[in-house]
Protein backbone atom coordinates (compact mmCIF):
# COMPACT_ATOMS: atom_id res chain seq x y z
CA UNK A 1 0.00 0.00 0.00
CA UNK A 2 0.83 3.64 -0.70
CA UNK A 3 -0.42 7.09 0.29
CA UNK A 4 -0.87 7.67 -3.05
CA UNK A 5 -3.82 7.16 -4.87
CA UNK A 6 -4.51 8.90 -8.41
CA UNK A 7 -8.48 9.01 -10.27
CA UNK A 8 -9.27 10.00 -13.31
CA UNK A 9 -12.97 12.33 -12.87
CA UNK A 10 -15.05 13.96 -15.70
CA UNK A 11 -16.89 17.05 -14.49
CA UNK A 12 -19.74 19.25 -16.33
CA UNK A 13 -19.88 22.86 -14.81
CA UNK A 14 -22.57 25.10 -15.32
CA UNK A 15 -20.80 27.47 -18.09
CA UNK A 16 -21.18 24.07 -20.35
CA UNK A 17 -17.70 23.40 -19.94
CA UNK A 18 -15.92 19.87 -19.73
CA UNK A 19 -13.01 19.44 -17.48
CA UNK A 20 -11.49 15.42 -17.65
CA UNK A 21 -8.62 15.55 -15.25
CA UNK A 22 -6.48 13.28 -12.95
CA UNK A 23 -7.04 13.96 -9.72
CA UNK A 24 -4.79 13.05 -6.29
CA UNK A 25 -7.49 11.59 -3.69
CA UNK A 26 -7.50 10.21 -0.17
CA UNK A 27 -6.27 5.93 -0.48
CA UNK A 28 -9.76 4.34 -0.04
CA UNK A 29 -10.39 2.52 3.22
CA UNK A 30 -12.32 -1.13 3.46
CA UNK A 31 -15.77 -1.17 5.18
CA UNK A 32 -16.72 -4.94 6.82
CA UNK A 33 -17.42 -6.28 3.81
CA UNK A 34 -15.14 -4.91 1.22
CA UNK A 35 -11.95 -4.84 0.00
CA UNK A 36 -9.18 -2.31 -1.50
CA UNK A 37 -7.97 -3.69 -5.05
CA UNK A 38 -4.62 -2.70 -6.40
CA UNK A 39 -5.75 -2.03 -10.47
CA UNK A 40 -3.90 -2.58 -12.92
CA UNK A 41 -5.64 -3.10 -15.72
CA UNK A 42 -8.96 -1.85 -16.98
CA UNK A 43 -10.87 -1.65 -20.49
CA UNK A 44 -11.83 1.63 -22.41
CA UNK A 45 -15.55 0.74 -22.73
CA UNK A 46 -18.07 2.51 -25.00
CA UNK A 47 -20.21 3.07 -21.43
CA UNK A 48 -16.81 4.26 -20.04
CA UNK A 49 -16.80 7.01 -23.07
CA UNK A 50 -20.63 7.85 -21.80
CA UNK A 51 -19.53 9.17 -18.58
CA UNK A 52 -16.27 10.28 -19.66
CA UNK A 53 -16.56 12.62 -22.45
CA UNK A 54 -20.81 12.86 -21.83
CA UNK A 55 -22.55 15.29 -24.32
CA UNK A 56 -19.34 17.24 -24.81
CA UNK A 57 -18.03 18.14 -28.34
CA UNK A 58 -15.01 17.07 -28.70
CA UNK A 59 -14.63 18.54 -31.97
CA UNK A 60 -13.77 21.60 -29.52
CA UNK A 61 -11.15 19.86 -27.01
CA UNK A 62 -8.06 20.66 -25.77
CA UNK A 63 -5.22 19.58 -23.72
CA UNK A 64 -3.51 21.57 -21.09
CA UNK A 65 -1.71 20.53 -17.78
CA UNK A 66 1.51 18.72 -18.15
CA UNK A 67 2.19 15.63 -19.46
CA UNK A 68 1.86 13.63 -16.11
CA UNK A 69 -1.11 15.70 -15.21
CA UNK A 70 -3.26 16.59 -18.25
CA UNK A 71 -6.22 18.15 -18.33
CA UNK A 72 -9.19 18.10 -21.01
CA UNK A 73 -11.61 20.65 -21.64
CA UNK A 74 -14.33 21.04 -24.14
CA UNK A 75 -17.41 22.61 -24.72
CA UNK A 76 -21.50 21.05 -24.51
CA UNK A 77 -23.67 22.29 -26.59
CA UNK A 78 -26.44 24.23 -24.22
CA UNK A 79 -29.46 21.97 -25.71
CA UNK A 80 -27.98 19.16 -23.87
CA UNK A 81 -27.28 20.65 -20.97
CA UNK A 82 -30.81 19.75 -19.59
CA UNK A 83 -29.85 16.26 -19.96
CA UNK A 84 -26.62 16.18 -17.81
CA UNK A 85 -28.25 19.00 -15.20
CA UNK A 86 -27.86 16.21 -12.17
CA UNK A 87 -24.20 15.65 -12.60
CA UNK A 88 -23.67 19.21 -13.07
CA UNK A 89 -20.43 20.29 -10.77
CA UNK A 90 -19.82 16.86 -9.39
CA UNK A 91 -16.65 15.04 -10.48
CA UNK A 92 -17.36 11.34 -11.66
CA UNK A 93 -15.56 8.78 -11.45
CA UNK A 94 -15.12 6.75 -14.71
CA UNK A 95 -14.18 3.43 -15.44
CA UNK A 96 -16.98 0.54 -15.07
CA UNK A 97 -14.81 -2.41 -14.80
CA UNK A 98 -11.09 -3.87 -14.28
CA UNK A 99 -8.54 -6.48 -12.35
CA UNK A 100 -6.02 -6.38 -9.50
CA UNK A 101 -4.81 -7.29 -6.61
CA UNK A 102 -6.66 -6.47 -3.04
CA UNK A 103 -4.35 -5.46 -0.95
CA UNK A 104 -6.53 -4.72 1.89
CA UNK A 105 -9.79 -6.06 3.19
CA UNK A 106 -12.44 -5.58 5.70
CA UNK A 107 -12.79 -7.87 8.60
CA UNK A 108 -15.60 -10.11 7.57
CA UNK A 109 -14.37 -13.75 6.80
CA UNK A 110 -15.99 -13.40 2.92
CA UNK A 111 -13.30 -10.49 2.45
CA UNK A 112 -10.58 -11.65 4.72
CA UNK A 113 -10.98 -14.81 2.29
CA UNK A 114 -9.82 -12.28 -0.78
CA UNK A 115 -6.88 -10.70 0.48
CA UNK A 116 -3.75 -11.16 -1.59
CA UNK A 117 -5.57 -12.56 -4.51
CA UNK A 118 -5.87 -11.30 -8.17
CA UNK A 119 -9.94 -10.24 -8.55
CA UNK A 120 -11.99 -9.03 -11.42
CA UNK A 121 -14.03 -5.96 -10.19
CA UNK A 122 -17.26 -3.92 -11.25
CA UNK A 123 -19.08 -1.18 -9.96
CA UNK A 124 -17.35 2.19 -11.08
CA UNK A 125 -14.08 4.40 -10.61
CA UNK A 126 -11.57 1.57 -11.76
CA UNK A 127 -9.91 4.47 -13.87
CA UNK A 128 -7.59 5.03 -10.60
CA UNK A 129 -4.92 3.03 -8.87
CA UNK A 130 -6.71 1.95 -5.84
CA UNK A 131 -10.22 1.29 -5.59
CA UNK A 132 -12.51 0.28 -2.57
CA UNK A 133 -15.49 -2.21 -3.83
CA UNK A 134 -17.64 -4.85 -1.95
CA UNK A 135 -16.72 -8.34 -2.10
CA UNK A 136 -20.52 -8.63 -4.58
CA UNK A 137 -18.47 -6.72 -6.57
CA UNK A 138 -15.33 -8.83 -6.74
CA UNK A 139 -14.83 -11.96 -9.00
CA UNK A 140 -11.89 -13.89 -7.59
CA UNK A 141 -9.90 -15.05 -10.87
CA UNK A 142 -8.31 -18.44 -11.24
CA UNK A 143 -5.17 -19.15 -10.35
CA UNK A 144 -2.37 -18.03 -13.35
CA UNK A 145 -4.96 -15.39 -14.72
CA UNK A 146 -3.64 -12.22 -14.95
CA UNK A 147 -5.00 -9.00 -13.99
CA UNK A 148 -4.87 -8.05 -18.20
CA UNK A 149 -6.43 -11.25 -18.79
CA UNK A 150 -9.38 -10.46 -16.18
CA UNK A 151 -9.92 -6.90 -16.95
CA UNK A 152 -12.85 -7.34 -18.86
CA UNK A 153 -14.60 -10.21 -17.19
CA UNK A 154 -17.99 -8.32 -16.40
CA UNK A 155 -19.30 -5.90 -19.04
CA UNK A 156 -18.64 -7.78 -22.38
CA UNK A 157 -18.87 -11.32 -21.11
CA UNK A 158 -22.04 -10.75 -18.84
CA UNK A 159 -23.82 -8.65 -21.56
CA UNK A 160 -23.25 -11.80 -23.93
CA UNK A 161 -24.04 -13.92 -21.51
CA UNK A 162 -27.46 -12.09 -20.26
CA UNK A 163 -28.28 -12.07 -24.23
CA UNK A 164 -28.14 -15.36 -24.42
CA UNK A 165 -30.02 -16.01 -21.45
CA UNK A 166 -32.60 -13.73 -22.30
CA UNK A 167 -33.26 -15.37 -25.37
CA UNK A 168 -33.98 -18.38 -23.94
CA UNK A 169 -36.26 -17.07 -21.08
CA UNK A 170 -38.91 -14.73 -23.69
CA UNK A 171 -38.80 -18.21 -25.56
CA UNK A 172 -37.11 -17.49 -28.89
CA UNK A 173 -34.22 -20.03 -30.43
CA UNK A 174 -32.07 -18.00 -32.21
CA UNK A 175 -30.21 -14.88 -32.47
CA UNK A 176 -29.18 -11.44 -34.56
CA UNK A 177 -26.76 -9.39 -33.74
CA UNK A 178 -25.37 -6.67 -35.57
CA UNK A 179 -21.79 -4.99 -35.25
CA UNK A 180 -20.70 -8.86 -34.91
CA UNK A 181 -17.31 -7.99 -35.54
CA UNK A 182 -17.03 -6.42 -31.94
CA UNK A 183 -15.28 -7.99 -28.80
CA UNK A 184 -18.46 -8.80 -27.43
CA UNK A 185 -19.84 -10.05 -30.65
CA UNK A 186 -16.65 -12.52 -30.86
CA UNK A 187 -17.53 -13.52 -27.16
CA UNK A 188 -21.39 -14.04 -28.10
CA UNK A 189 -19.84 -16.07 -31.27
CA UNK A 190 -17.84 -18.76 -29.20
CA UNK A 191 -21.27 -18.81 -26.44
CA UNK A 192 -23.29 -19.32 -29.33
CA UNK A 193 -21.20 -22.66 -30.80
CA UNK A 194 -20.37 -23.89 -27.67
CA UNK A 195 -24.14 -23.92 -26.87
CA UNK A 196 -25.10 -25.45 -29.96
CA UNK A 197 -27.24 -22.10 -30.45
CA UNK A 198 -27.66 -20.19 -34.14
CA UNK A 199 -26.55 -16.82 -34.13
CA UNK A 200 -26.66 -14.22 -37.23
CA UNK A 201 -23.85 -11.52 -37.50
CA UNK A 202 -24.86 -8.41 -39.03
CA UNK A 203 -21.17 -6.85 -39.87
CA UNK A 204 -20.72 -4.09 -42.83
CA UNK A 205 -16.71 -5.05 -43.80
CA UNK A 206 -15.71 -8.03 -45.70
CA UNK A 207 -12.41 -8.49 -43.54
CA UNK A 208 -15.25 -8.56 -40.82
CA UNK A 209 -17.13 -11.50 -42.28
CA UNK A 210 -14.26 -13.48 -42.62
CA UNK A 211 -12.92 -13.08 -39.31
CA UNK A 212 -16.17 -14.64 -37.97
CA UNK A 213 -16.14 -17.12 -40.55
CA UNK A 214 -12.58 -18.19 -39.93
CA UNK A 215 -14.24 -18.70 -36.02
CA UNK A 216 -16.48 -21.28 -37.19
CA UNK A 217 -19.70 -18.80 -37.48
CA UNK A 218 -22.10 -20.05 -39.93
CA UNK A 219 -24.55 -17.30 -40.60
CA UNK A 220 -22.62 -13.97 -41.16
CA UNK A 221 -23.99 -11.34 -43.45
CA UNK A 222 -22.51 -8.01 -45.04
CA UNK A 223 -25.19 -4.98 -45.03
CA UNK A 224 -22.65 -3.17 -47.40
CA UNK A 225 -23.90 -5.56 -49.80
CA UNK A 226 -26.26 -5.09 -52.25
CA UNK A 227 -28.07 -9.00 -51.18
CA UNK A 228 -28.05 -7.42 -47.75
CA UNK A 229 -31.84 -8.31 -47.33
CA UNK A 230 -32.12 -11.44 -49.07
CA UNK A 231 -29.28 -12.96 -47.19
CA UNK A 232 -30.58 -11.23 -43.88
CA UNK A 233 -33.70 -12.89 -44.66
CA UNK A 234 -32.55 -16.63 -45.50
CA UNK A 235 -30.26 -16.82 -42.88
CA UNK A 236 -33.85 -15.54 -40.58
CA UNK A 237 -35.51 -18.74 -42.65
CA UNK A 238 -33.11 -20.90 -41.77
CA UNK A 239 -32.35 -20.08 -37.88
CA UNK A 240 -35.79 -18.53 -37.19
CA UNK A 241 -34.33 -15.73 -35.44
CA UNK A 242 -37.08 -13.23 -33.62
CA UNK A 243 -34.67 -11.69 -31.29
CA UNK A 244 -31.83 -9.30 -32.06
CA UNK A 245 -29.24 -7.10 -30.26
CA UNK A 246 -28.19 -4.01 -31.97
CA UNK A 247 -24.90 -1.68 -30.21
CA UNK A 248 -25.89 0.82 -33.22
CA UNK A 249 -29.19 2.26 -32.14
CA UNK A 250 -29.81 5.36 -34.94
CA UNK A 251 -30.20 4.51 -38.53
CA UNK A 252 -32.56 2.58 -40.23
CA UNK A 253 -31.03 -1.08 -38.86
CA UNK A 254 -33.60 -2.10 -36.28
CA UNK A 255 -36.22 -1.32 -38.99
CA UNK A 256 -34.14 -3.60 -41.61
CA UNK A 257 -33.91 -6.32 -39.08
CA UNK A 258 -37.65 -5.84 -38.23
CA UNK A 259 -38.74 -6.17 -41.61
CA UNK A 260 -36.45 -8.84 -42.61
CA UNK A 261 -37.83 -10.80 -39.90
CA UNK A 262 -42.09 -10.29 -40.63
CA UNK A 263 -40.54 -11.16 -44.70
CA UNK A 264 -38.99 -14.83 -43.12
CA UNK A 265 -41.95 -15.57 -41.07
CA UNK A 266 -44.47 -14.72 -44.15
CA UNK A 267 -42.27 -16.43 -46.97
CA UNK A 268 -44.45 -19.55 -46.76
CA UNK A 269 -47.80 -17.50 -45.79
CA UNK A 270 -50.56 -17.93 -48.72
CA UNK A 271 -52.68 -15.90 -46.81
CA UNK A 272 -52.81 -11.82 -46.31
CA UNK A 273 -53.27 -10.32 -43.03
CA UNK A 274 -53.71 -6.48 -42.66
CA UNK A 275 -51.93 -6.55 -39.10
CA UNK A 276 -49.15 -8.61 -40.17
CA UNK A 277 -48.18 -12.26 -38.68
CA UNK A 278 -48.54 -12.78 -34.98
CA UNK A 279 -45.20 -14.10 -34.54
CA UNK A 280 -43.13 -11.55 -31.61
CA UNK A 281 -40.29 -9.53 -33.03
CA UNK A 282 -38.25 -8.38 -30.83
CA UNK A 283 -35.39 -6.05 -30.82
CA UNK A 284 -32.78 -4.96 -28.46
CA UNK A 285 -30.49 -1.76 -28.32
CA UNK A 286 -27.85 -2.05 -26.18
CA UNK A 287 -24.86 0.68 -27.77
CA UNK A 288 -25.53 4.40 -28.77
CA UNK A 289 -22.30 4.24 -31.93
CA UNK A 290 -25.38 6.21 -33.89
CA UNK A 291 -26.58 8.67 -32.13
CA UNK A 292 -29.06 9.88 -34.28
CA UNK A 293 -32.93 9.05 -34.19
CA UNK A 294 -33.95 5.20 -35.04
CA UNK A 295 -35.95 5.32 -37.90
CA UNK A 296 -38.55 2.65 -38.65
CA UNK A 297 -40.18 1.99 -41.47
CA UNK A 298 -43.13 0.07 -40.85
CA UNK A 299 -43.26 -2.71 -42.85
CA UNK A 300 -43.52 -5.79 -40.05
CA UNK A 301 -46.84 -5.69 -38.96
CA UNK A 302 -47.83 -4.92 -35.32
CA UNK A 303 -46.32 -8.00 -33.23
CA UNK A 304 -43.17 -6.16 -32.66
CA UNK A 305 -41.01 -4.38 -29.97
CA UNK A 306 -38.00 -2.20 -30.00
CA UNK A 307 -36.41 -1.29 -26.12
CA UNK A 308 -33.21 -0.97 -24.75
CA UNK A 309 -31.22 -3.59 -22.83
CA UNK A 310 -28.65 -2.40 -20.04
CA UNK A 311 -26.68 -5.38 -18.80
CA UNK A 312 -27.60 -4.66 -15.11
CA UNK A 313 -31.24 -4.26 -15.69
CA UNK A 314 -31.44 -7.76 -17.86
CA UNK A 315 -28.90 -9.73 -14.87
CA UNK A 316 -31.85 -8.38 -12.37
CA UNK A 317 -34.36 -10.48 -14.60
CA UNK A 318 -32.43 -13.51 -13.63
CA UNK A 319 -32.55 -15.77 -11.15
CA UNK A 320 -29.19 -15.57 -8.46
CA UNK A 321 -28.45 -18.94 -9.42
CA UNK A 322 -28.52 -18.35 -13.20
CA UNK A 323 -26.26 -14.95 -12.57
CA UNK A 324 -23.87 -16.70 -10.05
CA UNK A 325 -23.79 -19.25 -13.05
CA UNK A 326 -22.62 -17.33 -15.19
CA UNK A 327 -20.21 -15.38 -13.24
CA UNK A 328 -18.62 -18.97 -12.67
CA UNK A 329 -17.92 -19.46 -16.47
CA UNK A 330 -16.58 -16.02 -16.99
CA UNK A 331 -13.96 -17.02 -14.66
CA UNK A 332 -13.44 -20.45 -15.80
CA UNK A 333 -13.24 -19.63 -19.62
CA UNK A 334 -11.98 -15.83 -19.14
CA UNK A 335 -8.73 -17.12 -21.40
CA UNK A 336 -10.99 -18.80 -23.79
CA UNK A 337 -14.62 -17.88 -24.76
CA UNK A 338 -14.49 -14.53 -22.84
CA UNK A 339 -10.90 -13.55 -23.92
CA UNK A 340 -10.49 -10.01 -24.69
CA UNK A 341 -7.92 -8.50 -27.15
CA UNK A 342 -6.09 -5.31 -26.50
CA UNK A 343 -4.55 -3.59 -29.70
CA UNK A 344 -3.37 -0.24 -27.39
CA UNK A 345 -2.22 0.00 -23.70
CA UNK A 346 -2.13 3.57 -22.53
CA UNK A 347 -1.58 4.81 -18.76
CA UNK A 348 -4.11 7.21 -16.99
CA UNK A 349 -2.05 9.96 -17.86
CA UNK A 350 -1.84 8.90 -21.44
CA UNK A 351 -5.93 8.31 -22.09
CA UNK A 352 -5.68 11.85 -21.75
CA UNK A 353 -3.73 12.85 -24.86
CA UNK A 354 -5.44 13.98 -28.10
CA UNK A 355 -3.83 11.58 -29.89
CA UNK A 356 -5.13 8.88 -27.65
CA UNK A 357 -8.67 10.31 -27.60
CA UNK A 358 -8.78 10.91 -30.90
CA UNK A 359 -7.92 6.99 -31.87
CA UNK A 360 -9.94 5.27 -29.13
CA UNK A 361 -12.80 7.75 -29.40
CA UNK A 362 -14.06 6.08 -33.39
CA UNK A 363 -14.87 2.88 -31.04
CA UNK A 364 -13.46 1.19 -34.44
CA UNK A 365 -14.18 -2.70 -34.26
CA UNK A 366 -10.62 -4.27 -33.45
CA UNK A 367 -9.16 -1.76 -31.87
CA UNK A 368 -9.57 -1.82 -28.02
CA UNK A 369 -8.08 0.21 -25.64
CA UNK A 370 -6.21 -0.84 -21.99
CA UNK A 371 -5.90 1.33 -19.12
CA UNK A 372 -3.14 0.58 -16.69
CA UNK A 373 -3.11 2.80 -13.90
CA UNK A 374 -0.04 1.89 -12.18
CA UNK A 375 2.48 2.43 -15.11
Amino acid sequence: MTNTNIQLTSTISADNKLTVALNNVAMPQPGTEEVVVRIEAAPLNPSDLAIMFSVADMNTATQSGTAQQPVITADVPAKFMPAVKTRVGKAMSVGNEGAGVVVAAGSSPGAQALLGKTVAVIGGGTYQQYVCVHVQSCLELNEGTTAKEGASSFVNPLTALAMVETMRAEGHKAIIHAAAASSLGQMLNRICIADGIDLVNIVRKDEQETLLRNMGAKYVVNSSKESFRSDLIAAIVETGATIAFDPIGGGTLTSDILNCMEAAITHDSTEYNVYGSGTLKQVYIYGALDRGPITLHRNFGFAWNVSGFLLFNALGKLSQETVMAMRKRVAAEITTTFASHYTHEVSLAGALHMESIAAYSKQATGEKYLITPQA
